[in-house]
């Protein structure tokens, strides 16, 4: 399959950051393909960016197609976050004559991607795309976490997919490879107490704004555990992002979500990074796309300081707590990274075909915060107790 024939490039005007300002810039970094130039080698960088101009499944976003371009033309003419980072920009996959000729382009080209060692970073476009953005790692056979930064569940009814029920699509997929899906930020006036009860049941972790709000490091151990992170612009607040599909006064602050785009790029894990629902016509002097370039740097930083600290590969960069729980016979492990002090903990899988399909899955990254309950109130951590669940439920 020849990659280059999903692709239309990126007018080079969009893509001309040159300026006195400071040097280096972030687009010294990048290798595009442009117009009248040949398509890039994306195997001469980790990290490959592409655009995908499709928003006809969007419940809320229709005009959210050109958004690539405008997130690309406030990013290339940012500062360089790190000399050694170099980054693949593809174009843009134009939408099919139907929308599903747009999703198989995408699970075509993330396929090929992701098989080849590539962490994506994905522009949307609607964030329906999620849907085949996970049949790629279908088609792969890889078993994968989703961490949705949005205000909403995506949960609605439908038989065709939307910007607002990909989630149910993707959980009614046999054989499935969705092992959790997260939700950070969920705000309940928006989905309402049956549809928490329903992700309740479905056993799928999820944490409200209010929660995050005040203490924003909730979130890391669950970003870290995710393979792809998937931003609705409308979890931020309006007077940060008003070009947001569905945008609401109340959400989080563009700083915070700079904060969970560094986290993603931090994990070893997080191989796929999309930002979705961003409609340019509403947006105020080009303030949303600013504010999501901003995000994507600090996701690009938080990447070239990734130090491949997961437990499994090299035992000897960790202490390893054991945590005795009363006279239960209850063991606890807990490990903690000698070089980022970051913390995961041993969750038992009792099935051993189970255990032998979720094998990366029993490494759940947590906090020092579960240590220390573990420690000091003599309990299991509610975040062992749930994936425990998870793995043998």
């Amino acid at each position: 399959m020849e990659l280059s024939n999903y692709f239309e490039p990126i007018d080079s005007a969009v893509v001309d950051y040159r300026s006195e300002e400071f040097r280096p810039m972030l687009g010294d970094s990048i290798h595009a393909y442009t117009a009248g130039g040949a398509f890039p080698d994306w195997r001469q960088a980790p990290l490959v960016l592409l655009g995908v101009k499709e928003d006809r499944a969007s419940v809320d976003g229709h005009g959210s197609a050109p958004a690539p371009d405008f997130i690309r033309r406030r990013l290339y003419r940012l500062a360089q976050p790190h000399a050694d980072l170099k980054l693949v920009d593809l174009g843009n996959i134009a939408a099919g004559v139907e929308v599903r000729d747009t999703y198989f382009a995408v699970i075509e080209v993330l396929q090929q991607l992701l098989e080849d060692g590539r962490t994506v970073i994905v522009l949307g476009g609607s964030d329906d795309l999620v849907f085949p953005i996970y049949k790629a790692y279908e088609v792969l056979g890889r078993v994968i976490n989703i961490a949705s930064v949005d205000p909403r569940f995506n949960l609605e009814g439908g038989d065709t997919i939307n910007s607002a029920n990909y989630l149910q699509h993707i959980i009614l997929q046999q054989p499935n490879y969705l092992f959790d899906y997260v939700n950070l930020g969920y705000q309940t006036y928006f989905v309402g107490s049956e549809m928490i009860q329903l992700m309740e049941e479905l056993k799928f972790s999820t944490r409200r704004l209010g929660e995050l709000q005040p203490n924003l490091e909730l979130a890391e151990p669950m970003v870290r555990y995710s393979d792809v992170v998937a931003v609705d612009v409308s979890a931020v607040r309006q007077s940060d992002a008003p070009a947001a599909a569905c945008p609401s006064p109340h959400g989080f602050y563009g700083e915070q979500l700079c904060q969970l785009a560094r986290f993603a790029g931090m994990s070893d894990k997080t191989t796929c990074f999309g930002l979705f629902e961003m409609v340019p016509a509403r947006d105020r002097d080009e303030q949303t796309a600013h504010m999501l370039a901003q995000a994507l740097w600090f996701f690009l930083e938080g990447f070239c300081y990734r130090l491949g600290d997961f437990p499994s590969r090299d035992p000897q960069a960790f202490k390893h707590f054991s945590v005795q729980l009363g006279d239960s016979g209850m063991e606890i492990v807990f490990h903690k990274s000698l070089k980022s002090d970051r913390w995961w903990m041993e969750v038992p899988c009792e099935d051993a075909e189970r255990r032998e399909r979720y094998l990366t899955h029993t490494l759940v990254p947590c906090s020092y915060a579960d240590y220390l309950h573990a420690m000091e109130e003599n309990e299991i951590p509610p975040l062992w107790w749930h994936y425990y669940n998870r793995l043998n439920g």
